[in-house]
């Protein structure tokens, strides 16, 4: 069985909400406080509260590892113990080897400074000596494509393009433990290709990846294995299709005892023609099933859909009242199913959507729920973006003129 390479044991951090002083004398006694609260990590004060709680996970050696959660969950948090740039409050962390962090590409860059002074700078920040960054020159410089303009100052490189040059900078470090960010996203859909090929690459070299992401496809195409947090807790681990089908499942259950509003969203399941499913082809066809639970009287109801893209960016929205469709009325404990047919023209990519139950008068919104359900698309031929516009192109004779 491969060593392990990294450890988390029974980790808590502690953090405290909103401390602003306005003067030294409010200063001085609540840094006295903090010093004597701290000699008792076990409990909480006022306005504490635990960023992780008891977190442990294993990660070996050669295995890619995920780390996946909604915002506040933790993840941010982790990254930092994991990097040291932050020690955790109570537990052990564990590095069998060198570490290096991939977090946010591009720090360390000089504006003033050519593409190829940074590949230097930067290359030394991350812990490479100088003779092997001119080893690793050309390759750096191929992987960005960046070729005609690595001697021009970055400061006239786009945003992407200092992000393509960052990422190949800390894509060439060799540790044996590699910290990844969201970092996969940066560039077109082509890069980002090149970024996930080069993790796995990575990988298979025998390097350890640990990869904390939002981005549940690029999880499941890189990662193993997989821990899902929340609210500072662990949730569950394991494979990672396993883990993921778990997050996408879990939010419902959560929300029939936690919402008090007059009507809510009690069940949504996504699928296919075959069944329940999150994995699709573009230009197939979904059928979402919402099922509305009233708690009081309620008339006149609507269901408004949004989806939105991996990076959270609306990319459809619609309703049963735009749409043109009967209203509904509801007694107390009763619930009605809606289901969505929709016919998926999306390109590549990881989809999101989500539902809120609204009064059509009024347009009170009783309850929204997002994300309700992930899908994840694969085009059939090749195209990039956000949709899939299923061109269709006449390729005609030579013109003479």
């Amino acid at each position: 069985m491969p060593e392990i390479v990294l450890e988390m044991e029974n980790v808590y951090k502690k953090f405290r909400k909103g401390e602003m002083f306005d003067s030294l004398r409010d200063l001085i006694p609540a840094m006295t406080g903090k010093m004597l609260r701290y000699k008792n990590t076990d409990q909480l004060e006022k306005r504490e509260f635990w960023a992780l709680n008891d977190v442990s996970f294993q990660v070996r050696r050669g295995e890619a590892f995920g780390i996946i959660g909604s915002n506040g969950a933790g993840k941010s948090t982790i990254l930092k113990i994991l990097s040291g740039i932050m020690k955790p409050t109570k537990g052990q962390m564990l590095v069998n080897g060198t570490l290096s962090a991939l977090i946010e590409v591009g720090a360390g860059f000089h504006q003033d400074l050519t593409g190829r002074e940074n590949i230097y700078l930067n290359g030394t920040i991350l812990g490479m000596k100088k003779d092997e960054i001119a080893r690793k020159f050309d390759d750096i410089v191929e992987f960005s494509g960046l070729g005609d303009f690595i001697d021009t100052p970055v400061k006239r490189y786009s945003s992407g393009m200092y992000a393509r040059l960052g990422f190949s900078v800390a894509a060439h470090v060799d540790p044996d433990v590699l910290i990844v960010d969201e970092v996969l996203s940066v560039g077109d859909f082509l890069f980002q290709k090149k970024c996930t090929d080069r993790m796995n690459s990575v990988i298979q070299s025998g390097a350890t990846v640990v990869f904390v992401s939002h981005n549940l496809r690029a999880v499941a195409e890189l990662c193993n294995r997989s821990l899902l947090l929340d609210r500072g807790k662990t949730v569950k681990i394991g494979p990672t299709g396993d883990v993921i089908k778990y997050y996408m499942g879990r939010a419902i259950g959560e929300r029939k005892d936690t919402t008090g509003s007059e009507a809510y969203i009690s069940n949504v399941r996504v699928r296919n023609r075959q069944g329940v499913s999150t994995e699709f082809t573009s230009g197939e066809k979904a059928w979402i099933d919402v099922e509305v639970t009233a708690r009081s009287g309620c008339e006149r109801l609507g269901i408004m859909l949004y989806a939105k893209d991996d990076n959270y960016y609306d990319i459809f929205q619609t309703s049963t009242d735009r749409l043109g469709l009967r209203n509904v009325s509801l007694d107390p404990g009763k619930s009605f199913l809606c289901t969505y047919e929709l016919d998926l023209h999306l390109g590549y990519g990881t989809f999101h959507f989500g539902f809120a139950v609204f009064q059509c008068d009024t347009k009170i919104t009783y309850d929204k729920l997002f994300p309700a359900c992930t899908i994840f698309v694969t085009p059939d031929r090749d195209v990039r973006g956000a949709i899939n516009l299923y061109p269709k192109v006449i390729m005609g004779e030579m013109i003479s003129r």
